[in-house]
């Protein structure tokens, strides 16, 4: 007996199974430069929430630390480094989110286009039934985005978006940035604790708090929170950050490697990969992400197998 996906695969090896005439012709594309945005309910909400907690870690950061304090120098170097860290953060979330992250034409498996690909006796080409799509190799169909997305690593509801081809760098800034200022938040946040809680709270009720503008128990319920958030996220995000790094230095997806799928790309070295998601050639715009990585001479996706 052959397993559905092996049943799958044969059904797919059959000409008469691509059936274009089925197909519309492809939709006119939007505007030039369009942004590309989901609307997905749960991944909209998701992303608000995502923003709204770093916003608030920086009014605790800001507020509750580092204004109250009495060295200059020590609000001035943190909450510059803080506040860097944030906005690079938010950016690549932005960007991880409204970037298309490889989308392949919706209805191009029609006549015109698969004569076009000049197809020779053996050779195979596969087709999305949910998308009408002819699907290059290692692209794959979310459910979500409605779409095959080339080199799809996972569809994750906090950038509302499949993290894939075109926007990996961005998802993988996002996760780094995060887990940065949250272990940034946590030192400040503890450096808090042991030099302020016990002379804020042994204050006399009339006197104002050394280390901060609100009361002491507020100042303890605050912080507690931000501590929570940002061991949670940054245990999270660290995770994400490592896998994220080990896909693409074993150039598998999360898909690839959940599917156990057989590989038939050639293999390159861990260094040329990151070369591949972060631009060619290594400089500090890997670090950015307003810097759209340059791809270089990239390998052209295989629509034959």
């Amino acid at each position: 007996m052959k397993s559905p996906a092996h049943r799958s695969r044969d059904i797919e090896r059959h000409a008469g199974y691509l059936r274009p005439e089925h197909c519309a012709p492809p939709p006119q594309l939007g505007p030039s430069g369009a942004m590309w945005f989901i609307r997905d309910g749960c991944g909209i909400v998701c992303g608000v929430i995502t923003w709204m907690l770093v916003l608030f870690a920086e009014f605790v950061v800001l507020f509750v630390m580092l204004m109250p304090a009495r060295s200059v120098l020590y609000s001035l170097v943190n909450g510059v480094l803080f506040n860097t860290l944030a906005v690079l953060a938010l950016g690549s979330h932005f960007k991880a989110m409204c970037t298309d992250p490889g989308a392949v034409p919706k209805g191009n498996a029609t006549k015109e286009f698969i004569e076009s690909l000049q197809l020779k006796p053996g050779q195979v080409v596969y087709k999305c039934p949910k998308c009408c799509s002819i699907k290059p190799d290692r692209a794959h169909h979310c459910s979500v985005c409605k779409r095959c997305i080339r080199k799809m690593d996972h569809h994750c509801p906090w950038v509302n978006n499949c993290v894939g081809e075109s926007n990996q760098k961005y998802f993988v800034l996002f996760t780094m940035y995060i887990a940065l200022i949250s272990l940034h938040s946590l030192i400040m946040a503890a450096f808090h604790f042991v030099f302020c809680f016990e002379r804020d709270w042994n204050n006399p009720p009339h006197l104002t708090p050394a280390c901060s503008t609100f009361s002491p128990p507020a100042t303890v319920i605050l912080l507690i929170l931000l501590c929570f958030e940002g061991l949670l996220f940054l245990i999270f995000t660290s995770v994400m950050f490592g896998t994220q790094v080990h896909s693409i230095c074993s150039d598998e997806t999360g898909i690839e490697q959940l599917k156990k799928e057989e590989r038939r790309w050639a293999k390159k070295s861990k260094w040329m990969n990151l070369k591949v998601v972060f631009g060619h050639p290594f400089s500090i715009s890997w670090l950015s992400p307003f810097a759209k990585p340059d791809h270089g001479k990239a390998e052209p996706y295989q629509y034959v197998v």
